[in-house]
């Protein structure tokens, strides 16, 4: 069974977040309506559905909306090649040039190896993605074209977003501002920026360049940051008083800030308030070394969510692209222990990460996009902690994968089967 945006489906006794049993109908892309059950083992009601509508048992699946990998490189990977041993370098700026050296020696094109990792992707439930592209003086638009491309070939499979990014600087690479603006004109969604200070060495030259951009295309702004301590913290506040100076609150991204893991109290308190003040937005991926204190931010009012980064590249050998898989390293990594901790670290990369994104219609309300994913466990506390299967997976009402499996013709449920998983 094919369901298609035009092919009504029904999830039968799926569970919900909250812990409820439902049935959830799927209608036109939308979810269309969520029963409720008074006891799991009740029959689908008459109200749920209609006679003709293809019904998907799940008996007792924990359902969720659609991951969203907030933070990915989709032309980075070398999926789809054969190993590549890891380069270290001691610098950002040494591990910007051997990844140009190693990318040179590749004969796969961006878009088959892009291809490659978004497929997983959506097998593990991912229905939404934030992908940076590199833009430099090097390749200068050709990986942007290659994602424009994957874009369109895999837009009835997973919604993605693109940031323009300038891995070897703004300032500091010739022409890098006219090949931003031309990306930006070209379809990126928004305009990246990497370490003002320690890349650029001149914090107010790129940000200058960054939001000028932003402000004349209309789009979002997703600056990367690994400068450490009080020089990353004041790069923090000034992104801070740019955002609120051109009311971009909530369009602004800061991914990494690896200072917020080791500075002074007295100075996250400072820089977390900014943040929170000016609604710009945190993104993690749970790595090694300081990391941004999940608990502490959410507590400042500071939205911080999470994303894979770097999957199998010049830059990290490891990566699924299993956004279920990133929340519970965030968890390990923040000490996220008890059940309201463990829905904290499920948010990290469903509703908080949408909201960065500024996802409409997310969620599991009638009229919500049916962007979805079944998974083995019964409750989200256990999902996190226990790495379970994927059932099943609906973009815009369409089943896309099960089982972990491309999209294979689903089989009729078994009779009396009351936990298939």
């Amino acid at each position: 069974m094919h369901s298609s945006p035009s092919s009504p489906v029904v999830l039968t006794n799926v569970t919900l977040p909250d812990g409820r049993r439902a049935d959830v109908s799927l209608r036109d892309g939308h979810i269309a309506a969520v029963h409720e059950r008074v006891t799991p083992g009740d029959a689908p009601t008459e109200t749920t559905g209609s006679v003709g509508d293809d019904r998907i048992e799940l008996a007792g699946a924990l359902l969720l909306p659609a991951f969203v990998d907030g933070h990915c490189h989709l032309d980075k990977t070398f999926l789809g090649v054969p190993w590549q041993p890891h380069m270290v370098g001691s610098t950002i700026r040494d591990r910007v040039t051997a990844e140009l050296d190693t990318r040179r020696r590749l004969t796969t094109p961006v878009t088959e190896r892009a291809l490659e990792l978004v497929h997983r992707m959506v097998e593990h439930g991912t229905g939404h993605a934030r992908s940076h592209v590199d833009i430099d003086p090097q390749s200068r638009l050709a990986n942007l074209h290659a994602l424009l491309e994957v874009r369109e070939n895999v837009r009835d499979l997973i919604t993605l977003q693109i940031v323009a990014f300038p891995q070897s600087g703004v300032v500091a690479a010739p022409g890098v501002p006219d090949l931003l603006d031309a990306a930006l004109r070209e379809g990126a969604d928004l305009v990246g920026g990497l370490d003002p200070h320690g890349f650029d060495g001149d914090v107010e030259g790129q940000l200058d360049v960054v939001f000028g951009l932003a402000e004349r295309h209309g789009v979002g702004v997703d600056i990367h940051l690994h400068d450490p301590g009080e020089v990353g913290a004041a790069q923090l506040r000034a992104i801070a008083a740019r955002t609120r100076a051109l009311g971009m609150g909530g369009r602004v991204t800061v991914s990494h800030a690896y200072c917020l893991g080791d500075v002074e109290d007295a100075t996250f308190a400072r820089t977390a308030k900014e943040l929170a003040g000016a609604e710009v937005s945190i993104l993690t991926n749970g790595p090694a070394g300081p990391i941004p204190p999940v608990l502490r931010l959410r507590e400042a009012g500071v939205r911080i969510f999470a994303g894979s980064d770097n999957i199998r590249d010049a830059w990290w050998p490891y990566g699924t692209g299993d956004m279920l898989e990133r929340a519970t390293i965030i968890g390990l990594r923040s000490d996220l222990m008890t059940d309201d901790e463990l829905h904290t670290a499920a948010s990290l990369v469903t509703t908080e990460a949408a909201a960065a994104l500024g996802l409409d219609r997310y969620g599991l309300r009638p009229g919500s996009r049916a962007d979805l994913v079944a998974v083995a466990a019964g409750s989200v506390a256990e999902a996190v902690a226990a790495h379970p299967r994927r059932l099943l997976v609906t973009h815009a009402g369409r089943v896309v994968a099960t089982d972990n499996c491309p999209v294979p013709d689903l089989p009729a449920p078994q009779p009396g089967v009351q936990r298939a998983w």
